[in-house]
């Protein structure tokens, strides 16, 4: 990983687009020691390339998410307004919408085979066999028949391949898979008829067969539908803050589309190619792993369109343009339906036209990030052995440095800790990179949940000065964001919400944090 890294280095890139991660999150210390993501990171971006890197697919669990060096834009992944529909048609003339992704054409109609009560003795030796695992079906009850499966809550053993692949194998003709949690990703069944549908849609199809004697259906081919609302959502696996190493930074720093992403593929994929076909050039998948480069495409253009803006100037135009509201006009919500939070989608939804031009960027440095590994807990030797800028500049960290010092990162969005009736103030630095001439931007607060107050029984948010005036391109003003507590704060409560500057012609939109905390 370091040696492709230095290759691009070498290269002379602009932008570095890494959809990898580690298999488990790693235990805080020595984490970037030994996380060669981060350091190759961190030695591209202090000679000015920007690193884009995919936040992992094990979400939806909390304190999931990877490559969380704040010096990486790290992405998550959400849904687009595409989907791809396989209904079922049942005998009785009702229908049944499901989604998967099946390239074969043909429609037949067979018998179905309920297999999501589980009946272990009927059907198989398991305790429960609803899910259709491997080696849990009886082929005597499955041969020639459509079998329905359900799978309850999110099995990362169980997957539809696997499951299809039971089906198949023991004489089953088709699969209809209920799992309310991979239902919106539309994975690949090859040729095999199989569809996925809501516990919801599943109402209805195990009402046809509790009152049909001989119940018949149809798995239709996979057809596109556009338009789909609501869009984007933030996919189930996107893996979510907070960080387990950098709670006083908000991680994922950005969504962006990466749920049945058509993109290119490789030339010799046989596997996974139906048969009778050529691999194809192009595929369709899912995953952060293509959600990352979209906003390595968008760094591109900013580039392109600020040659001088530096990788800290880039992410800042990403995440304080983001979107926040979806194709309805809603907050944008995780695709479980619940009001998506700063841990969830971090500044937002990726907008590559809004970033080319962002009005203010929170600007930082290499020694600012030499600062943050000194909170962090390295020693100087430490810092110099990981930057070549620390041992050129003969960087020695402070004596006061302290983990709580990692929320005055001159960062886009905002993380403090806060005890029962504690106030902490933090500061930030905005730049103008607009034109010349006179811009003039009003603060306000919005807190998660519909509330459009700084103000809270529990919790006050207040910026000063809430006013703030560029006459200069390049002109930096400092502002100061107080976070108050009163004696009912909630130790274990975490509160979310957003801070935007705003003029005629900008939004300047951060995301913000309160951790609960003992001291």
């Amino acid at each position: 990983m370091l040696s492709a890294f230095d290759d691009a280095i070498g290269d002379g890139v602009h932008v570095i687009s890494v959809s990898s991660a580690p298999d488990e999150v790693p235990s805080r210390s020595p984490y970037f020691l030994r996380d060669p993501v981060a350091i190759g990171a961190f030695h591209a971006v202090e000679r000015g390339i920007t690193v884009v890197a995919g936040a992992g697919n094990t979400g939806p669990d909390p304190a999931s998410v990877f490559n969380d060096a704040p010096w990486i834009i790290t992405v998550g992944a959400s849904t687009i307004d595409r989907v791809f529909r396989a209904d079922v048609v049942l005998g009785g003339g009702g229908g049944v919408q499901g989604e998967v992704l099946r390239l074969i054409k043909f429609i037949l109609v067979f018998h179905l085979v309920n297999y999501t009560n589980g009946q272990p003795s009927l059907f198989c030796g398991l305790v429960n066999c609803s899910d259709c695992q491997q080696d849990s079906l009886k082929r005597e009850k499955t041969e020639g028949k459509i079998v329905i499966c359900e799978v309850k809550g999110k099995d990362p053993t169980i997957n539809l391949l696997t499951q299809a692949n039971e089906v198949q194998g023991k004489g089953g003709l088709g699969m209809i898979l209920v799992d309310d949690v991979t239902r919106r990703v539309a994975e690949y069944s090859g040729d095999f008829p199989v569809t996925v549908v809501s516990s919801r849609e599943a109402v209805k199809l195990k009402s046809y067969l509790n009152i049909t004697v001989d119940p018949l259906a149809t798995i239709l081919p996979t057809v596109t539908v556009g338009n789909y609302r609501p869009a984007p959502q933030v996919s189930y696996f996107s893996t979510r803050g907070p960080s387990v190493n950098l709670p006083n930074i908000i991680k994922p720093d950005v969504i962006a589309p990466g749920v049945s992403i058509l993109a290119a593929w490789i030339g010799d994929d046989s596997e996974s190619t139906p048969k009778g076909r050529k691999p194809p050039s192009f595929n369709i998948i899912s995953g952060t792993s293509v959600s990352c480069p979209h906003v390595a495409g968008a760094v591109a253009a900013i580039k392109n369109a600020q040659p001088s803006f530096s990788p800290f100037a880039i992410k800042s135009a990403i995440m304080t343009t983001a979107f926040v509201t979806n194709n309805v006009g809603s907050l944008i919500t995780t695709d479980a339906g619940e009001e998506a939070t700063p841990y969830d989608l971090g500044a937002g939804e990726l907008n590559p036209t809004g970033s080319l031009n962002p009005g203010l960027v929170y600007e930082a440095t290499t020694t600012d990030h030499l600062l943050f590994l000194c909170y962090y807990g390295y020693d100087t030797a430490t810092v110099r052995l990981i930057s070549r800028v620390a041992r050129s500049l003969n960087f020695s960290c402070p004596l006061d440095s302290s983990p709580d010092l990692v929320s005055h990162l001159n960062y886009p969005s905002m993380a403090v800790r806060l005890a029962p009736n504690q106030t902490r103030t933090i500061g930030r630095v905005l730049t103008n990179v607009a034109s010349d001439g006179k811009w003039s931007y009003t603060a306000t607060v919005r807190f998660g949940g519909g509330s459009t107050e700084g103000l809270r029984s529990d919790v006050a948010v207040k910026v000063s000065p809430e006013r703030l005036c560029f006459t200069n391109k390049g002109e930096r003003h400092l502002f100061n964001v107080t976070f108050m507590s009163t004696g009912s704060v909630d130790v274990d409560r975490v509160v979310f919400g957003w801070i935007t500057w705003t003029n005629p012609r900008f939004k300047v939109r951060s995301p913000f944090v309160i951790l609960g905390s003992t001291a």
